[in-house]
């Protein structure tokens, strides 16, 4: 009697790279409609604490066990590419070209592929103009992954996602940790993203695939870095980091190459083709949410 009662399986998700965006998609499907399982780095890591199991994965060569993926329908990317390329098709090309049940392919990527555009709108029909290795290698990644969907038929959806924040990950977790800083550079914005939101629009793509197509994953109110942080602090009633010209911060290269570049993202499409409403359209919406969330 409770099996003819238990719900349908909706679908199997594998996810090459399970951290914070995976996970969070994770905890929004329901456990006992779907399958879910990914990949971790290291093999002390692959457990099954929270239910989903994780294969390792380093990209330096492909899963142990190839037929983990046979039954997928499912599938969601968000390992970086390295030096040699994406290391999910480097290796799981041919494997996950022939896997039969596999209907949604979604690529991470990131809005880094616009490079800089002065502060300019950029939407999906703007042509990637990357401005460093990292962005560079994420544009051929996108484009090997869309050859991959077209010669095989297969619907893989590009997401390029803005910065991601969320529960443990913002500004507020910042400043109380003592981490936080205010780096001003004058007429720098960054667009955001709030994990949930990012999860809620993969689930709307997984569920009406359209093969081929691109996303932009931000809310609507591009903002500079500093009015973020000070926002944050007013909410926990403590004072602002002091302002810290972006020459005298003392980044590390890596951290200042994300000021080299400076643009608005629109995100009509996800609106227009996938109906996801924002629950948090600007980062004040979103730390609210967050603060309120916070333990006594």
């Amino acid at each position: 009697m409770g099996e003819k009662n238990a719900p349908v399986l909706k679908g199997s998700l594998f996810c090459f790279g399970f951290g914070y965006s995976a996970q969070a998609l994770a905890r929004t499907l329901p456990d006992d409609r779907w399958r879910i399982r990914g990949t971790a780095r290291k093999p002390a890591s692959a457990s099954e604490e929270d239910g989903v199991a994780r294969l390792p994965f380093t990209g330096a060569g492909p899963l142990e066990d190839p037929d983990a993926l046979a039954e997928s329908t499912h599938l969601l990317l968000s390992i970086p590419p390295d030096e040699g390329g994406d290391p999910v098709l480097r290796h799981h090309a041919k494997i996950l070209a022939a896997c039969p049940k596999l209907r949604w392919i979604g690529y991470l990527s990131t809005t880094g592929v616009y490079g800089d555009r002065g502060g300019d709108w950029v939407d999906e029909e703007t042509p990637p103009r990357p401005t460093t290795p990292r962005s560079q290698r994420r544009a051929e990644a996108e484009q090997a992954w869309l050859d991959f969907g077209t010669a095989h038929g297969l619907a893989v959806h590009l997401f390029r996602l803005a910065g991601i924040y969320g529960p443990g990950r913002n500004a507020l977790a910042a400043i109380r940790a003592g981490r936080a800083r205010r780096i001003y550079k004058p007429g720098q914005v960054f667009s955001r993203i709030h994990v949930a939101d990012l999860a809620a629009t993969l689930v709307r793509s997984m569920d009406a695939p359209r093969g081929g197509r691109i996303y932009n994953v931000c809310d609507d109110r591009p903002a500079p870095p500093e009015d973020v942080v000070a926002f944050a602090a007013r909410l926990l009633g403590v004072d602002p980091p002091p302002l810290i010209p972006l020459e005298e911060a003392g980044l590390s290269e890596m951290a200042k190459s994300f000021y080299d570049e400076n643009k608005r993202v629109r995100n009509g499409r996800i609106k227009r083709e996938l109906n996801v409403a924002l629950r948090y359209p600007d980062y004040e919406t979103g730390l609210k949410a967050l603060f309120a969330a916070l333990p006594d």
